[in-house]
Parts: structure tokens; C-alpha cells; sequence
């Protein structure tokens, strides 16, 4: 198939080089050209994904019309707050019989809309997926076994999302709850940055295993008030993306936290660093849509308050022990 791969990124590239493998003739666009020319030179991303040699038969470009053109799969790997922007940009190139895939996690700090209802608006299509779930760029382009979720209201485009995507290394399930994983991807980043302060406070296993178990109730919380199925949340999308993003040596999120815990602040932190750690955007979006929708977020809550209103980690961590005793629900 012809598939189109928008974004330079890790994600991106790491895809990118998996599809290439399976014998499709990939496209990446990218909007530096002077980056993406020395990665077409080098066929290596210095940049995101230092390391990994990526296949020949990969075509890098800066051209809009070109990245898209006779695209069967247009893939969408730039962070979320581009994500709008780059889609309407490319709307008069897209065509229309093109299956669009949503590689970004995230809601829209604006409208809070998930990533597919931005794509599917921007470029005028309703065949959309969301592929979501425990990947690490640095682990797929290895090969390393990979499972994750391919969502969508269509099921024929999520059928073919696994059909292009799996093999050996890589295997895709299928969901028609759409809402479910993509708020699983979104939301868990918020809670890789509470885990990542807790250990860079040395708190231990323990605490880290009551964030996790505690942060996925949370999340089922704030899905299943979107509309979710609470057994999504119990899948890769859900806790299988949570926990690789809070115990990662890979994890951005989880390394700002750590960061944060150690007594960086989030300013400091975010100027340093090469790749956006979507849940540090994410925590002012859940705080807002949590309000909205009244539903109970303590550890994402204390992340909000940490990374915006700078209140000390110690504070936060020791107001979470301190609440009210209560039974163990996930309601």
C-alpha cells in the first residue's frame, strides 16, 4: 500500500520503518526540510530516534502534495497541538478514499475534542483509527514484541489497520471504543508524571505500585463519563499504556516527573528537552474536563497543582495519603 507517515518524530519514524519492513511504499513529511534531508542523507533521526538505521526504500519530504500523493493510509504522528494545524494543511492533498490514522495522544487544550474528532474534522473524512497502547518508539524500531489497540467506529478501517500493522514484532486488536483508547493514551500521561515525581523523590515501589493501581481508576473514571467501556481501560490502551509509561527508562512523561521531583521546575525542565512530554499539557486539559464532568481525579489533580500552581511534591504526595478513607471503588 501507499502509505503517508505525517511527522518526523519518534513515533513517526518508528512506524515509518515498520511499515517499510512489511514490503509498503512509506512516505514521511516533515516540516524542516533541512532536518528531513538529513535524515533521507543519513537514514538515521539523530534527532528523535538516535541509533536506529532506518530502511532505504523510505521517501523524505517536505511537500505536502507529495508526502500525500495516491495515499491508500495517511498516518498522523505530530504532537497534539499541531495536530489541527498540520491536518487542515493538508486537507487539499489527502485523498479521499485515504483511511487516516492517529498515532497522537492527547485532547485539544481549546475544545477538548480527542485526536480523531480533530482529524476526521480538519480533513473532511470519517474513516479514522486510533492505534494506541504500550509502544516505545526506541523498542518497535528493534523489533522488540509490541501489542497495541486499533479503534475506530468503522470496523472495516480498524480490520485494515491490523491487517497493514501486524507481524512479526507487532500485533494489533481491534475496538470499536474509540473513546475508551484514545482517553486511556491521553489521560495515563498525566499520571506517568506523578509516578516520575515519586521516584525521583525515592519513595520506593510501593508507592509507585499504589499511583499506577489508583491512577488507572482514575482514568476508568474520567472514561466512562466520556462514554467509555470500562473493560477498555483494563486493556493495552488502558493499564498496558499506563504501565509501560510509569516504569519506562523511555517514558518523557515519566522523566519530567522525575524531574519535578527531584525539584526542577517544570520551565526549566521543558526548555531542556528535545521531545514534548504530552502530559504536561494533558494535566491542565484533564483538571478542566474533570471539573466539567465532576469527576473525581486526586492524583491527577495534584499533578495540575504541581506543574501550575507550583505546589511541592512532598505537599501533594503527603495530601493524597491524608484524604478521607474510603472503600476501593473504580466507580
Amino acid at each position: 500500500m501507499n502509505i503517508s507517515i505525517i511527522g518526523t518524530g519518534s513515533w513517526g519514524t518508528a512506524n515509518a520503518a515498520l511499515l517499510a519492513t512489511r514490503g509498503h511504499a512509506v512516505t514521511v513529511w516533515g516540516r524542516n526540510a533541512a532536518h528531513v534531508e538529513e535524515i533521507a542523507r543519513t537514514r538515521v533521526n539523530a534527532r528523535y530516534l538516535p541509533g536506529a538505521e532506518l530502511p532505504a526504500s523510505i521517501v523524505w519530504t517536505a511537500d505536502y502534495a507529495k508526502a500525500a500523493a495516491d495515499a491508500d493510509l495517511v498516518v498522523l504522528g505530530t504532537p497534539s497541538r499541531h495536530l489541527e494545524e498540520v491536518c487542515r494543511a493538508f486537507r487539499p492533498y489527502v485523498p479521499k478514499s485515504a483511511t487516516v490514522v492517529s498515532l497522537t495522544k492527547g485532547f485539544c487544550p481549546k475544545t477538548h475534542r480527542r485526536m480523531t474528532e480533530i482529524a476526521a474534522e480538519a480533513l473532511g473524512t470519517e474513516k479514522v483509527v486510533a492505534l494506541s497502547g504500550p509502544s516505545h518508539a526506541e523498542e518497535v524500531v528493534k523489533g522488540m514484541p509490541t501489542a497495541v489497540t486499533a479503534a475506530s467506529v468503522d470496523p472495516f478501517c480498524a480490520r485494515l489497520v491490523q491487517t497493514v500493522w501486524s507481524g512479526p514484532g507487532f500485533r494489533v486488536y481491534t475496538s470499536p471504543d474509540v473513546i475508551g483508547v484514545e482517553t486511556g493514551g491521553a489521560v495515563k500521561n498525566v499520571l506517568a508524571l506523578a509516578v516520575g515525581a515519586s521516584d525521583g523523590l525515592g519513595l520506593g515501589d510501593n508507592t509507585r505500585a499504589a499511583l499506577i493501581t489508583r491512577g488507572l481508576a482514575e482514568i476508568t473514571r474520567f472514561a466512562c463519563a466520556s462514554g467509555a467501556d470500562p473493560e477498555t481501560l483494563a486493556g493495552l490502551s488502558g493499564a498496558g499504556d499506563l504501565i509501560v509509561t510509569c516504569t519506562s527508562r523511555h517514558s518523557r512523561n515519566h522523566a519530567v516527573g522525575e524531574r519535578l521531583g527531584r525539584g526542577e521546575t517544570l520551565a526549566a525542565i521543558t526548555s531542556s528537552m528535545n521531545m514534548v512530554a504530552e502530559g504536561v499539557g494533558n494535566a491542565q486539559v484533564v483538571h478542566e474536563m474533570a471539573q466539567e464532568m465532576g469527576v473525581e481525579m486526586p492524583i491527577a489533580d495534584c499533578v495540575w497543582r504541581v506543574c501550575y500552581d507550583g505546589y511541592p511534591v512532598r505537599a501533594a504526595i503527603s495530601d493524597l495519603m491524608n484524604r478521607p478513607m474510603k472503600g476501593e471503588g473504580w466507580a
